[in-house]
């Protein structure tokens, strides 16, 4: 097991890309951001992904969101941007926002379990965002926890839950627990709140200035 020890708000050059290695290599590192910690793999990698799942014991049939390292990489991943989430880009990313948006044909259908929509946010987390942005692609931002059990806020928590399920830690530090993002899906309309989190309702109502399903 490695642990890559990372300051929450100051993240090292040095073990920033010795993660993204890993990533590269198709393994499964736990991350912190700015709700929980998560699970990262390269969303890219077909064999990185399934393994994920197993290391999870998630429900294939339940999708994956994924994070990325700026506005751009959207381009990479979302077949269509609606003036919806536009609007709501522009008020809470980065920040615990994930988007549901259509997806492009090459995203991974286990990341969309099927339904050609993916789950998206811009992290407040600098560690997070640096992931994405040294990947050069999304990274896997499930919970980092077995399926159904209770979500990680330390390093500590991971390894205790994970164990050595997953090829290396993140730590950086407690993150603020509470809520998980706030997920909007964006392709209906009007946009419909999928799970309530961290952005609450009405902020986003605001924002939209019309009603929500």
């Amino acid at each position: 097991m490695n642990v890559l020890t990372i300051l929450p708000d100051r993240p090292g050059a040095e073990e920033l890309a010795k993660a993204v290695r890993l990533l590269r290599e198709g393994r499964v590192l736990a991350f912190p951001t700015e709700t929980f910690y998560g699970l990262a793999c390269d969303g890219k990698n077909e064999a990185a992904v399934e393994r994920l799942f197993r290391v999870k014991g998630r429900d294939f049939r339940k999708p994956v969101p994924v994070i990325i390292g700026d506005r751009k990489a959207l381009e990479g991943i979302a077949a269509e941007v609606p003036p919806e989430a536009e609007a709501l880009i522009r008020a809470f990313w980065p920040g615990a926002l994930t988007l549901v948006l259509k997806a492009l044909p090459g995203v991974s259908p286990r990341l969309t379990a099927g339904t050609g929509k993916i789950g998206v946010r811009l992290s407040s987390h600098p560690v997070a965002r640096e992931l994405a942005r040294g990947l050069g692609g999304p990274v896997t931002a499930t919970s980092a926890n077995l399926a159904g059990e209770k979500e990680c806020s330390t390093a500590e928590d991971v390894l205790l839950a994970l164990g050595d399920r997953i090829d290396g830690v993140i730590d950086g530090g407690r993150t603020p627990g509470g809520s998980g993002s706030t997920l909007v899906d964006v392709t209906v309309k009007p946009p419909a709140i999928l799970r309530k989190g961290a952005v609450p309702e009405e902020r986003i109502a605001a924002v939209l200035g019309e009603g929500l399903r």
